[in-house]
Order: structure tokens, then C-alpha cells, then sequence
């Protein structure tokens, strides 16, 4: 599986209480490279998790590879942030967006359902990989 890893995947996969430990872990057993992410999506996880090194421990070992340059995309992610204004998406949010469109054979592996509303190129559907639901 080719991939770009959301902060929800890296939390769940390190927490083995989280709702969506299990499908983590499957997910981590269907790549067949590193998964892509950002920094932004690195630096949330490394927070929520209380934990840089085991963030930095999955660049390490090559299950996550950082694959974006803020920099060479601040006027493509300003205009994404003002299109979603309204929904309020944080700065992770907009790199994997503008990550969607720059690999489009990669899937976002997330838990924020937000991805099905968000749109690459302005139209085209983001393909997402999230968890299932529950009843």
C-alpha cells in the first residue's frame, strides 16, 4: 500500500488503547514503502503522543518519510486555506491536501472524515483510507 500518513494513523498505531489500534496496525502491515507525511503531521503526533522520539523513531525506521516542503507551497496552502475557511483545517490538514495533489496514486490513511469533503486540484476527490465505522 502506498500511502500519506495523517496524524490520527501515527496516534493509533502507538496507542494500543486507541479505537483504532487494530486498523492501524493492519494498515501498517499493507505498506510496501514508507508511508508519506509532513512535518506538520509529525510535529502533532510527536504532541498528542507526548513523545518526539517515538515520532522520530518511525522515520527511522522507515515506516514514515517525510515527503513536503512548507516552504515551496505557502501560496498553494494559503489558497487552500482560504477555500475551507469554514471548516477551520489546521496546517497538517492543508499539507496533506496539497501532499494529494503533488502524489495522486497515494491515499490519505486517516481518521478525520473531514478528508472526504476536502477536494485536490479544486474538484477531484482525495482517495482516503479510514478506518471502519463502528455501530
Amino acid at each position: 500500500m502506498k500511502g500519506i500518513a495523517d496524524t490520527g494513523l501515527i496516534v493509533a498505531f502507538a496507542r494500543r488503547n486507541d479505537q483504532h489500534h487494530v486498523w492501524a496496525v493492519d494498515v501498517a502491515r499493507q505498506i510496501t514503502e514508507p508511508l508519506l507525511t509532513c512535518e506538520a503531521v509529525l510535529a502533532e503526533a510527536a504532541f498528542q503522543l507526548e513523545s518526539s522520539s517515538y515520532v522520530l523513531a518511525l522515520l527511522q525506521d522507515e515506516m514514515l518519510r517525510l515527503a513536503f516542503d512548507c516552504n515551496r507551497n505557502i501560496a498553494p496552502l494559503a489558497e487552500l486555506a482560504r477555500r475551507y475557511r469554514d471548516r477551520n483545517p489546521d496546517l497538517a490538514d492543508l499539507c496533506l491536501i496539497r501532499m494529494s495533489e503533488l502524489y495522486p496514486r497515494h491515499a490519505v490513511i486517516t481518521v478525520d472524515s473531514d478528508f472526504r469533503v476536502y477536494r485536490r486540484n479544486r474538484r477531484e476527490t482525495i482517495p482516503i483510507h479510514l478506518p471502519p465505522q463502528r455501530l
